[in-house]
């Protein structure tokens, strides 16, 4: 008899135990958030805000005040950039996604249709670094400005990238087409260093945050690459025009033989989401970036271009959608806003 209270006892155990797995493995709930290429800061980024989120969860789970309530787990997968993340976001395949402030804008006002479908659920929720549209040439090419690039073979960026979308704003305010190079190639951020340094192409055009490694590859490797100064009447237009455009300096020494600072303009990295995503979870990101901002392995400990962050500008720099609620909650709640 006691033999078969045993069984039965071990058997409940076994079954609580099992229920309690199949409960914690329910309530243990998983986002995406779409990055760029592998090589880039936006990469960085998405990885940065899941390492983050786990250790808030982790934090939680060992019963400290920092943490989230609900365990929560993330991927930031390699993508084409900030239009296809957002259009991922649209179609509710990820939940959040990194992109450049003039994208953002697009998306949500549905000023450029035809490089963004328009997107009134888009919602922000944080800007990161500033990100400088970049262009690097070849040492050998001789460009010394963007005229220099008449009749040079160029890297544009690959279709749905917010540098593709970039250069094409420039080139489009300079009044010129595809026409004015060689030629063009559509090669992604993970790709255009080797063709540079390979003399497959003699620039590329690219907005990112500084220091950045890939750059770095390009100024050291056998095509000895520098950014370029994008200064004059028409890039100061395009500043005063939009808002989501800035001027933007790189110091001198920031890449090995940078001699002299180098002039240009760009954006803010943003993070944004959809209306649809709970505001428990966007929430539940917020916190744990904002409140994880300091210290060792911190948020600002995960790459160079993100030291100089100030949460009084995280929560407005760059950002033209509406914020998400969940972001809202967590802004007032820390007296931000």
């Amino acid at each position: 008899m006691k033999k078969i209270i045993s069984t039965i006892s071990a058997v409940l155990v076994l079954f609580g135990l099992s229920s309690s797995v199949i409960s914690v493995a329910k309530a243990t709930e998983f986002f995406t958030i779409g990055t760029g290429g592998p090589t880039g800061v936006y990469f960085q980024t998405g990885n940065a805000i899941c390492q983050m989120v786990h250790k808030a969860a982790t934090s939680a789970d060992h019963g400290r005040k920092k943490g989230t309530s609900k365990p929560y787990r993330c991927t930031a997968p390699s993508t084409g950039g900030s239009t296809y993340n957002i259009g991922k976001i649209m179609q509710g395949e990820f939940q959040f996604g990194v992109a450049q402030s003039d994208w953002q804008y697009h998306a949500y006002n549905g000023s450029k249709p035809e490089k963004v479908k328009p997107f009134n659920g888009l919602r922000a929720v944080f800007s990161v670094h500033p990100e400088p549209f970049q262009i690097w040439a070849r040492k050998k090419a001789k460009v010394k400005d963007f005229q220099g690039l008449k009749g040079k073979v160029v890297n544009i960026g690959n279709p749905g990238s917010g540098q593709r979308g970039t250069m094409e704003v420039l080139m489009e305010a300079k009044g010129v087409d595809n026409s004015y190079f060689k030629s063009t190639q559509e090669l992604t951020s993970s790709q255009q260093v080797k063709a540079l340094c390979d003399g497959a192409i003699d620039a590329f055009g690219y907005s990112v945050g500084f220091p950045n490694g890939a750059m770095e590859e390009a100024a050291v490797c056998a095509a000895k690459a520098m950014p370029i100064n994008l200064t004059g009447s028409e890039v100061q237009k395009l500043i005063d025009d939009n808002g989501f455009y800035a001027k933007a300096v790189i110091p001198k020494g920031t890449y090995t033989g940078q001699k002299k600072d180098v002039t240009t303009f760009g954006v803010m990295a943003t993070v944004v989401t959809s209306a649809d995503v709970s505001e428990e979870m966007v929430y539940t990101v917020t916190k744990a970036v904002f409140e994880n901002l300091e210290g060792r392995y911190g948020f600002k400990d995960q790459h160079d271009a993100f030291k100089f962050l100030d949460p009084k500008n995280m929560i407005k720099n760059g950002l033209s959608a509406p914020l998400h609620p969940g972001a809202v909650k967590y802004y007032k709640e820390k007296g931000l806003m």
